[in-house]
């Protein structure tokens, strides 16, 4: 506890903080999140579970873990999952483990989870404090380029997931922060600047 502040005050800094970090496929979020983690060693990233396929360039473990349809159904089934959500046919969770554990120990966590699965979240009972960040890129066409851009993307999927990002921003009234990745530096310091705040914001302290 600071020593400035009277008892039963604190800073939220002192605490583990979870950052959720969401928006529509095609917002950036994962090239934002991997360069917040390298400037802030503070900050663990929390892998979450899927059922879709591996891309070329992503790592299980890293990126994902990679597990099959029974595997998830047993996540479920143990409490395992402190949410999990379904998207485009595939099962994504957030592993109780990668959240909860690390919190106790007082580390700050950001995750990168579907729209909902981050309200779920919000809405799971945490003992500690979440911080919900919506992000967007500047413009529809914005989207449909970066989804394009992937090149992994059939027709079919692309005006699916534009289907989805359409309903997904209908949400945002219901998050902290919306932040505009226009320019991937910029949309970084934005989100930094958001992590300070909360880490130094003043919340009443149990004694």
């Amino acid at each position: 506890m600071n020593e400035f502040l009277p008892r039963g005050w604190g800073v939220q800094g002192e605490r583990g903080i979870a950052f959720v970090i969401t928006g529509p496929s095609g917002a950036g979020k994962s090239s934002v999140i991997a360069a917040l983690l390298r400037r802030d060693p503070k900050l663990a990233f929390s892998v979450s579970a899927t059922t879709r396929p591996k891309r070329p360039d992503e790592v299980d473990g890293r990126d994902y873990y990679f597990v099959s349809e029974a595997a998830f159904d047993r996540l479920v089934a143990e409490g395992k999952l402190l949410e999990w959500t379904t998207y485009q046919g595939h099962r994504y969770g957030t592993p109780r483990s990668e959240v909860v554990d690390r919190l106790a120990l007082g580390q700050d966590v950001v995750l990168n989870v579907e729209v909902r699965g981050a309200l779920a979240i919000l809405n799971a009972g945490l003992s500690h404090p979440v911080v919900l960040v919506f992000m967007v890129p500047p413009t529809r066409d914005e989207l449909i380029r970066r989804i394009r851009a992937r090149g992994t993307e059939s027709p079919d999927i692309l005006q699916a997931r534009l289907a989805i990002a359409n309903e997904e921003v209908k949400l945002i009234p219901a998050f902290h922060y919306l932040v505009v990745n226009d320019d991937l530096a910029a949309a970084v310091a934005r989100v930094e600047a958001i992590v300070a705040a909360e880490r130094a914001r003043i919340v009443p302290w149990p004694t």
